[in-house]
C-alpha cells in the first residue's frame, strides 16, 4: 500500500516538470520529423553503394594519385569517419586517414551505450539549462537514428535503477518519465516501476536490505569498435579514401585570397612502410579527438587549448554477476559520480570513472580505478554475491575529449557538447560530443566545411542510411548460417550481429573442422564464438597488427585478456600468411600485442594482483591431492 501511495504521490509531484518540458518537447519534435522527411527525399540522389570494398593498398593509391581531394579527414574515430561518410555521401571527393586502427583509441574504449544521458538531463532541469536539454534531445534522436543504421550491432537495453529511500522513488520516477518525454516518438520503450519483488526477481543479485522497489527505463546499447568500424567501410564503399596507420606529419599551407596563408593539404607517412606522401584537398578536418589540440597547433603553435581530457575506467567480469538483458544504474556513487554495471556480449562491464587525465595514445587502467568500481558494485549487490578482485577478467581506459574552458580543473561539471571551429587558414575542427551523436557532429562539420570552403554539395544524406552489414540483417539471419554452413549456433549467432548480412562473406571461408558438427568453423578459443576465419576477413577490413583483431575486430581483448593472449600464436600465424610476414615480423607482432594486454587492458594490474594475494583457498590436503 505504501508503495502505490508513493507511485501516485509520484504523478502529482511530477506534473510540474513535465508540463515544463512538454511545449519544448513538442516543438522539437515536430522540426525534427518535418527536416527528416526532407532528408529522406534528398537521400534518393545519394552516390551509388560499391559491392567491392578496395584494399588498404588500393587506397593508398588513390591517396596518392587522385589529384586534389574535396575534404580530407583525419581522425578514424566514430567522429572522424562519421565526417568521411558525411561527405562522401553528399558526393564530395573525400579522403580519410587514422595513424593507427579504425577506433584504436576512446571509440573503442566507451561504455558501449548509446544513450541520450539522463544525468545530463538531470541537470539541464536543475539549472534550468536549454543548451544542455538540447544536447539531451538531440541525443536522444541520434540513438534511435543509430538503432535503426545498424540493427546487428546494436539494441535496445532496459537499465534498473535500484531505490534505497522512499523519497527518491518521485524524484527518480519524475527524472526517467522527463527522460521518456523528451525522447519523444523516438521513446524506445516506456520506462516503468517495479516492487521490490519483482526488482529482486529480474535482478537476484541485487541487496536486499532497504530495497525499496525499483525504476526501468531504455537505452541503447553496442559493439562500438565494430559500429565505427561499420562506418568507415560504408564510406570506403561509398568512394572514401580511407586508410589506417597513415599518420599526418604536417599540414600543408599555399597563399589563398588576399595573401593569406590557408591549409590545402597534409604531409603524411604509411606507418607500416614509413613512405611519406602529400595529399592536397580543399578542406581539411581535424577529428582527432583527445588529440584535438596537438593538431590545431600543427596550424597554429599559439592557439590556446580547447580539450579538457578526462579518463574513464571499465572493468569487465563474469556474465553471472548480472542477468542477461537487465542492465544496473548507481546515479550517486561515494564521491558523486555515476556507475553502469550491464551485460555485455555475455560479460559483464562496470564503470565508469571520471578523472583529469594527459592525453596519451595508451592509456592505462589503475587499481585504484579498479577498486574504486568494485566497491561501488558491492554496495548494490547482495552480501551472497562476493565481488573478488580476481574476477575481474579485463579492464580499459579511455580518454573523453571533452570541451572545456582550460582553466576549468572539474571534468565532472563538464557536458558534452560539441564545437566546431574554423581558423583563419581554413582548418575545420570538430570537437567534443559523444558518440552517440556521431553522426550530428559530423553533418555539422561537413555543413562548415561547405560552407567555409564553397563546396559544391547537398543536404546531408546519412539520416537513415544503412551501416555495413545492415541492409539484409534479420533477427533471424543466424539459422540460415546452422543450415546452410554447418556452423555452431552459437557461432552463427556471433557472425550475424557482428557482421550482419556480410556473415554469409565469413562463413563461407571458415574451415571445415573435421568433425561431424560443426562442419566449418574452428574456434580460436573454447570459451569464445571468434573462429579463425574472423581472422582471414578481418584482414580484408584492413586489420594489420594482432592488436586489431584482438581488440577491434573481435573484442576478445576486452572480454578477457588471458583468452586474448592464448589465441595470439594462432592469431599471428593466419595473418602472416595473409599479409606475408616474416619469422621475425610475427615475433614482434606477438611481443606487441602481449604489450597491449599487459598494459592497456589491465593485464598487469590483474598479475600483480594475483601474484601479491590469491584468491583461492586451498588446504594443504587439497594441494597433495
Amino acid at each position: 500500500m505504501a508503495f502505490q501511495k508513493a507511485v501516485k504521490g509520484t504523478a502529482l509531484i511530477g506534473g510540474g516538470a513535465i508540463a515544463t518540458v512538454f511545449g519544448l518537447s513538442q516543438f522539437s519534435q515536430y522540426r525534427n520529423k518535418h527536416g527528416a522527411l526532407v532528408q529522406v527525399q534528398a537521400a534518393e540522389g545519394a552516390p551509388v553503394r560499391k559491392d567491392h570494398l578496395p584494399s588498404r593498398e588500393q587506397q593508398l593509391q588513390a591517396l596518392q594519385s587522385s589529384g586534389e581531394f574535396d575534404v580530407l579527414v583525419i581522425g578514424g574515430g566514430a567522429t572522424g569517419c562519421g565526417c568521411a561518410l558525411d561527405a562522401a555521401t553528399r558526393g564530395l571527393k573525400t579522403a580519410l586517414l587514422e595513424r593507427d586502427d579504425f577506433s584504436s583509441g576512446t571509440s573503442s574504449r566507451s561504455t558501449k551505450l548509446i544513450h541520450g544521458g539522463v544525468r545530463y538531463l538531470q541537470k539541464a532541469i536543475m539549472k534550468l539549462d536549454f543548451e544542455q536539454y538540447r544536447m539531451v534531445k538531440e541525443a536522444l534522436e541520434e540513438r534511435a537514428h543509430l538503432l535503426k543504421s545498424a540493427p546487428h550491432l546494436s539494441a535496445a537495453l532496459p537499465i534498473m535503477l535500484p531505490i534505497y529511500k522512499w523519497w527518491q522513488l518521485p524524484y527518480y520516477w519524475v527524472g526517467i518519465k522527463l527522460y521518456d518525454l523528451v525522447a519523444g516518438s523516438q521513446c524506445l520503450k516506456s520506462s516503468y516501476v517495479l516492487t521490490k519483488a519483482r526488482a529482486l526477481e529480474l535482478f537476484p543479485m541485487l541487496r536486499r536490505d532497504k530495497l525499496v522497489g525499483a525504476i526501468v527505463y531504455y537505452d541503447g546499447q553496442h559493439n562500438d569498435a565494430r559500429m565505427n568500424l561499420a562506418i568507415a567501410l560504408t564510406a570506403a564503399r561509398y568512394g572514401a579514401a580511407a586508410a589506417n596507420y597513415t599518420e599526418v606529419r604536417q599540414l600543408l599551407k599555399a597563399a589563398g585570397p588576399g595573401g593569406r596563408q590557408r591549409v590545402c593539404g597534409v604531409r603524411c607517412r604509411d606507418v607500416l612502410t614509413g613512405k611519406e606522401f602529400d595529399v592536397r584537398a580543399k578542406c581539411v578536418i581535424n577529428a582527432t579527438g583527445p588529440f584535438t589540440d596537438s593538431v590545431r597547433k600543427m596550424d597554429d603553435e599559439e592557439v590556446p587549448n580547447i580539450c579538457q581530457p578526462s579518463a574513464g575506467v571499465h572493468i569487465v567480469m563474469p556474465g553471472y554477476y548480472s542477468p542477461d538483458n537487465m542492465g544496473l544504474l548507481d546515479p550517486a556513487t561515494s564521491d558523486g559520480r555515476v556507475i553502469f554495471f550491464l551485460p555485455w556480449e555475455k560479460m559483464t562491464i562496470a564503470g565508469t570513472t571520471d578523472s583529469p587525465t594527459d592525453v596519451t595514445s595508451h592509456p592505462i587502467p589503475t587499481e585504484e580505478d579498479i577498486n574504486f568500481i568494485l566497491s561501488e558494485v558491492r554496495n548494490y549487490l547482495g552480501p551472497d554475491v562476493e565481488v573478488r578482485r580476481g574476477d575481474v577478467l579485463a579492464a580499459w581506459s579511455g580518454i573523453r575529449p571533452l570541451v572545456t574552458n582550460p582553466d576549468s580543473k572539474d571534468t565532472q561539471s563538464l557536458s558534452r557538447n560539441h564545437v566546431v571551429t574554423v581558423s583563419d587558414s581554413g582548418l575545420v575542427t570538430i570537437a567534443g560530443g559523444k558518440w552517440t551523436t556521431y553522426r550530428a557532429m559530423a553533418r555539422d562539420t561537413i555543413d562548415a566545411a561547405v560552407r567555409e570552403h564553397n563546396l559544391q554539395a547537398g543536404s546531408c544524406q546519412t539520416m537513415g542510411l544503412q551501416l555495413e552489414g545492415a541492409e539484409d540483417w534479420s533477427p533471424t539471419l543466424y539459422i540460415r548460417l546452422v543450415q546452410d554452413y554447418g556452423l555452431e549456433s552459437e557461432v552463427a549467432q556471433h557472425l550475424a550481429s557482428t557482421y550482419g548480412d556480410k556473415a554469409f562473406e565469413v562463413a563461407k571461408i571458415a574451415q571445415v573442422t573435421g568433425k561431424r558438427w560443426p562442419i566449418v568453423g574452428k574456434r580460436l578459443v573454447s570459451e569464445f564464438p571468434y573462429i579463425e576465419a574472423e581472422v582471414v576477413y578481418g584482414v580484408r577490413e584492413y586489420a594489420r597488427t594482432a592488436v586489431d583483431i584482438i581488440s577491434r575486430r573481435t573484442r576478445l581483448a576486452f572480454l578477457n585478456v588471458q583468452a586474448a593472449e592464448e589465441a595470439l600464436p594462432r592469431i599471428v600465424d593466419i595473418m602472416a600468411k595473409e599479409l606475408n610476414w616474416c619469422d621475425q615480423k610475427k615475433k614482434e607482432q606477438l611481443e606487441a600485442a602481449r604489450t597491449f594486454l599487459y598494459y592497456e587492458m589491465g593485464y598487469k594490474v590483474k598479475t600483480d594482483q594475483l601474484t601479491d594475494s590469491s584468491e583461492i583457498s586451498l588446504l594443504p590436503a587439497d594441494i597433495e591431492r
